[in-house]
């Protein structure tokens, strides 16, 4: 049998090319090809070579449409039994090839191409082409055909030519073969019967049909001269001689001849009417080469081999998807007829034929199956062209049975599409990648390659397929089989060449982890050049310029961003694992990039049996763009491979669906790992780099509660680029806690050249540790009040960026840069200081005194402003009468401190004093602080401050916050009221917290720490009840003073008019005597804005605290009205009244004023707490005692 036959194979004209002359082995395929261009040949290209010496017997030749065809066989072949009966099976002519510079005798090529031409007697032309002959050998005589020196197309046309006179002396050789054949007696004969026994009667039958295979051999010749209708006429002549005298096998053969001249006669045109007389006539002539078996010529010879060819030819006629039943049928028949055939070299070609044609149809795994039949039969020979081909033919299998070499599978672009559709997978992609429930034949197949490989000697193809087979399937191998093809992977690998690279990678198993988190001192943020605070909306949370929680989108409809910088180094994690039962010695591995801007790091790791690890690659960028890392580089087992990720992550997929044997990271004992999205990652110019550290150390800043202390941070540039724009913020928790950032330090050092560096002073105040702060530390066994909870320190956040413009060209902008954002955080651990136990209001009865050190008010104009002078009435600030609970007293704010540590504090308590701006007020005080002295608490003790709370009475007692009450009784001013209420609780909001934050409570403990305590929350509790009566003055004030003389009766405070004037009130020089008439006056106050009518009465009692004025034991006389005096006080204005007392008896004695107001509006009323409109408002004053000396 012979290889790859079809029905027009009948109709070509066999050529042998073969070299002469040791010709070299590439200039021969060079020429060849040149050569195998030309296997058809039009009859009308060669009529100026043809010459007619007597007539033709081709009377049908189609000299316009007709041609010939060749087939070279390269390197020739020898002669078949089976000429007499095919004609086509012959060498009909010889073409030898030669290099006249390899070969410059050309009378030696002559001799060697005739030695040659002796072993092809078939042959009717003999030709030799010289080719690039010199000008000496063109002068020689020869019989060779000389082709000159030209160009390839010159050369081409010039053979052209020659195969065309091989045509035309072919043709005319056919004419006198068939002239010849007609007229002589030759007998044909084939191996069926050329050794049968030549009785009387098979002569007698053999002369019979001698005529009938004449025909049959006239009409090969006919075809083979491109003549198709005269061939036919000839079978059909030979068909009737064959059947009459039964010759099936001869009848068979001109059956198949009359095809191929009806097929060539249409000129290769198909329609449904030929193909089914094709089907008839060659299922007539499979009948017939049955027929023609003989039983006692089976052992020797059998037709069983024309019988299959033919079957084939039929099937390779019918293949296509439409008749794949019919081809099918024709093929299993086949397949089954070569169980039978004697040669195994029949048998072989027989299954390399079924095998095309079920590739042909489509049916990859029936063409696999029988390539393996294929390949069985070549690694029975034991040799090594015989295993050689045999691992040609199992790697065409690879494909269909999914195993085959990523160096031969399908062409895609793996850099290019390793995660770029955001980790989706395609089914097709699954299902092509694996088929479990293959495993075992998958085995078997890979086996085979590498038992072939290693016969035919290829130890790339050996460790190629050993590879394969573990990484696939090593659950279902053995430790031993393990072990087993490590060492074939090993004794490969000894035998290539240092840097051998294999496109299918072994062990381990590498998956992408993750990408490692930047440093808080390299996150890069993406500029606005829209806006002068560039880095707003851009601050990254972590290495992408992308925030994972970005409301309503996905991950796979936005893709991540990464930036790299060029000379920064980075890092990608990945996982390895080696699920066998081997250790696995990895000599260097890195990460795989194919854009040529990124220099990655080799490392070595070693792999234990049965484990997985985590391992960390770098590398740095060298230039600008995208960066894909689609994989790893890994040189294991001698041999480079590259790993992608895609094909592990394809292979867990499998895994979880049930579609591959194991997860090699979980039978390792990994954990699993979620699927990690490969970012765009992108390759940005050089960036300046800050680098930061605490001047002192990095670590934690302790301090006690309340402690202020100056951290200095050091920036130096670690970059080649220079810093030309930065900004300091503050992010985190606390961040009351930083008082203050010297940022213009910053400033002014800019631009901040490579290697420059500045300090930058920072201010830190330690906060209150809150009860959860304390519950943990108590929970975790730290120190009593150490923090304990992470991220509750505040963090510096420093924006910067380098230049905008291209270095040495000024006026164009670039694409701006990114920048990056400096993350400092401010490590402070707050410890348990001074605690604050409890705050509550107390009332103390402090008289004043009636003397001579009563101070004055002096009330003078200085541009434009009025100034208070520092001595104002100190009595008055101090002492004020609680005339709504009946008792005189002085509020003090009691705070109770606590000393829990193991050091010693010092505190003290200061009032911040500050000078009203309201012209219309009374102003208290212009003094900036009011302090108390130290108070110091050792440890495990507490301590009591007060502070004095008069001081923060509001200057006028106004409506606005108390007529809330009354609004509230219509129902048409109910929105009115509600907005006054809002504002009336704001304003009252404010000058509580205007009270609080003037209270501080420093602390003091050695040399270098100090602190404020945090005591406005405490504060504000302990006031929330009675704020009222703290920040509301009295409707009236009281005070006493000697006299000698009396001016106006009514002086207004803060009056515009008397603003121009000096106004003095003076005291008495001397101290009171008994038995002298004192001048008193008393001041009354109204510190409300409009006009108080009140009814004063002045009372007077001795220690014993009785009225020591009137009744019949009246120890003192007055001059003047003391009682039921009317009056009138207007608004924020004082009067004094004049009265004279006369002491009978030295000792101390008590002064109390007392009013009552009528007509009391509602503001009075509501500052009295009064229950009803007849309740009489009562107003005292403070108790002033008065020493009255006895005469000398």
């Amino acid at each position: 049998m012979e290889p790859d036959v079809s029905i027009e194979t009948s109709s070509m004209i066999r050529v042998a090319v073969v070299p002469i002359a040791g010709i070299p082995p590439q200039l021969f395929r060079d020429y060849a090809a040149m050569l195998l261009r030309h296997h058809t040949v039009s009859l009308s290209s060669i009529s100026s070579f043809y010459t007619e010496h007597q007539k033709s017997p081709f009377s049908n030749q189609p000299w316009e449409s007709g041609s010939l065809r060749f087939k070279f066989m390269l390197g020739g072949s020898p002669p078949s039994p089976w000429e007499d009966f095919q004609s086509n099976r012959k060498i009909l002519a010889l073409i030898g090839i030669c290099h006249c510079p390899s070969s410059p005798d050309l009378r030696s090529v002559a001799a060697q191409f005739a030695a040659a031409s002796k072993t092809y007697s078939s042959a009717l032309v003999y030709r030799c082409f010289a080719f690039c002959p010199g000008d000496s050998q063109l002068e020689e005589e020869s019989k060779l055909v000389l082709f000159p020196p030209a160009d390839r197309q010159t050369q081409e046309f010039h053979l052209q030519t020659m195969v065309q006179d091989i045509a035309a002396s072919l043709l005319m050789e056919f004419e006198k073969y068939v002239l010849q054949a007609e007229s002589g007696g030759t007998i044909l004969k084939t191996p069926l019967d050329s050794q049968a026994t030549l009785s009387s009667e098979e002569v007698i039958k053999a002369k019979k049909r001698r005529l009938g295979r004449a025909q049959k051999t006239i009409g090969d010749y006919c075809l083979l001269a491109g003549s198709p209708v005269d061939a036919n006429a000839h079978y059909s002549t030979a068909l009737e001689l064959a059947r009459l005298t039964g010759d099936f096998f001869w009848y068979a053969g001109a059956m198949e001849g009359s095809v191929c001249a009806l097929l060539i006669d249409r000129m290769g045109q198909k329609d449904p009417v030929l193909e089914e007389e094709v089907k008839y006539r060659y299922k007539s002539v499979i009948m017939h080469y049955k027929k023609s078996f003989i039983q006692e010529n089976a052992q020797r010879v059998s037709p069983l081999s024309f019988e299959l060819e033919a079957t084939l030819k039929l099937a390779r006629f019918l293949c296509r998807r439409e008749l794949a039943k019919e081809v099918v049928d024709l093929l299993t028949a086949a397949a089954d007829g070569a169980k039978s055939l004697i040669d195994a070299s029949d048998r072989l070609i027989v299954y390399v034929e079924i095998a095309r044609l079920f590739g042909l149809l489509g049916y990859q795994r029936k063409a696999a199956f029988f390539s393996r039949q294929v390949a069985q039969l070549y690694l029975q020979q034991d040799n090594k062209l015989a295993a050689i081909s045999a691992m040609q033919v199992l790697a065409m299998t690879t494909k269909a049975y999914r195993v085959q070499s990523r160096a031969s599978s399908e062409p895609f672009n793996d850099a290019g599409q390793t995660h770029v559709d955001g980790g989706k997978m395609h089914h097709h992609s699954i299902v092509s990648l694996f088929e479990s429930q293959w495993s075992t034949l998958q085995m078997v197949v890979l086996r085979e390659i590498l038992l072939s490989a290693v016969r035919s000697g290829d130890p790339l193809a050996a460790w190629s397929a050993a590879a394969r087979l573990l990484r696939s399937y090593y659950p279902l191998i053995t430790p031993a089989g393990q072990n087993g093809l490590a060492s074939a992977l090993a004794n490969s690998a000894e035998r290539l060449p240092l840097g051998t690279r294999c496109g299918d990678p072994a062990l381990p198993f590498i998956r992408l982890h993750s990408f490692p988190l930047r440093s808080s001192q390299m996150d890069i943020v993406k500029r606005n050049p829209a806006r002068e605070d560039w880095w707003v909306g851009s601050a990254p949370t972590g290495p992408f310029i992308y925030t994972p929680f970005s409301k309503g989108e996905s991950s796979h409809s936005n893709k991540q961003e990464l930036i790299w910088v060029v000379g920064e180094a980075v890092q990608v994690l990945v996982e390895l694992a080696n699920p066998c039962g081997f250790e696995v010695m990895v000599d260097s591995i890195y990460l795989s990039v194919h854009s040529e801007n990124f220099d990655a790091f080799p490392v070595s790791v070693n792999l234990p049996p049965n484990s997985s690890k985590v391992i960390t690659l770098s590398g740095i960028p060298t230039k600008e763009g995208p960066v894909a890392i689609p994989g790893c580089v890994v040189h294991c087992f001698g041999v480079i491979t590259e790993h992608f990720f895609k094909d592990v992550e394809n292979q867990l997929i499998g895994a979880t669906q049930g579609l591959v044997l194991s997860d090699p990271f979980r039978s390792c004992g990994a954990a699993k790992l979620k699927s990690v999205y490969v970012p765009n990652i992108s390759v940005v110019p050089p960036l300046p780099l800050l680098v930061s550290h605490v001047v002192g150390g990095d670590g934690s800043v302790i301090l006690y509660e309340g402690e202020i202390r100056d951290v200095w941070i050091s920036l130096a540039n670690a970059s080649t680029v220079p810093v030309e724009q930065a900004h300091i913020s503050l992010s985190g928790k606390n961040q009351d806690s930083v008082v203050s950032i010297d940022s213009e330090t910053l400033k002014s050092a800019l631009p901040l050249n490579p290697g420059a560096e500045v300090m930058i002073p920072v201010t830190l105040k330690a906060w209150q540790l809150g009860m959860m702060d304390l519950d943990a530390a108590g929970s975790k066994g730290v120190p009593t009040g150490k923090q304990v909870k992470d991220g509750s320190s505040p963090m510096l956040l420093i924006h910067y960026a380098g230049p905008v413009t291209k270095s040495g060209d000024a006026e164009t902008v670039s694409v701006l840069p990114p920048g990056r954002r400096l993350v400092i955080p401010l490590n402070v651990c707050v410890l348990r200081g001074l605690s604050f136990v409890k705050a509550r209001l107390l009332s103390m009865e402090i008289p004043a005194h009636v003397g001579e050190t009563y101070p004055k008010l002096v009330q003078v104009k200085s541009e434009g402003a009025e100034k208070l002078d520092s001595t104002e009435r100190q009595a008055d600030r101090f002492v004020k009468i609680d005339p709504y609970r009946g008792s005189w007293g002085l509020r003090f704010l009691e705070l109770e401190l606590s000393n829990r540590t193991d050091i010693i504090f010092e505190t003290s308590v200061s009032v911040d004093m500050e000078i009203p701006d309201d012209k219309e007020s009374l102003p208290l005080c212009n003094c900036a602080e009011f302090g108390s002295p130290k108070t110091r608490i050792d440890r495990d003790y507490t301590a009591r401050v007060l502070i004095p709370l008069e001081d923060f009475k509001l200057p006028v007692l106004d409506g606005s916050f108390l007529v809330k009450g009354s609004q509230t009784n219509g129902t048409a001013r109910g929105r009115t009221s509600s907005f006054s209420e809002k504002s009336i609780k704001a304003e009252l909001d404010a000058s509580i917290k205007n009270l609080i934050s003037r209270i501080k409570v420093r602390w003091q403990s050695g040399r270098n720490s100090s602190g404020e305590l945090n005591i406005k929350d405490a504060i504000q509790d302990a006031l929330q009840t009675s704020v009222m009566d703290v920040l509301l003055p009295d409707p009236l004030t009281f005070g006493f003073r000697l006299a000698k003389t009396s001016s106006d009766n009514s002086v207004k405070l803060d009056s515009p008019k008397n603003s121009d004037m000096e106004t003095n009130y003076h005291v008495s020089g001397g101290s009171i005597v008994a038995h002298e008439m004192t001048p008193m006056e008393v001041l009354v106050r109204n510190n409300t804005k409009e006009i108080i009518k009140i009814g004063l009465n002045v009372i007077c009692k001795d220690v014993a605290g009785e009225n020591c004025v009137e009744g019949d034991k009246a120890t003192v006389l007055w001059e003047g009205v003391l009682t039921g005096i009317s009056m009138e006080v207007p608004p924020l204005q004082e009067i004094r009244h004049i009265f004279s007392l006369y002491f009978l008896i030295p000792g101390e004695y008590t002064m109390l004023a007392a009013a009552v107001i009528d007509d009391a509006n509602e503001v009075l009323r509501a500052r009295a707490r009064a229950n009803s409109l007849d309740e009489p408002i009562f107003c005292r004053g403070p108790p002033f005692h008065v020493q009255v000396n006895g005469t000398s």
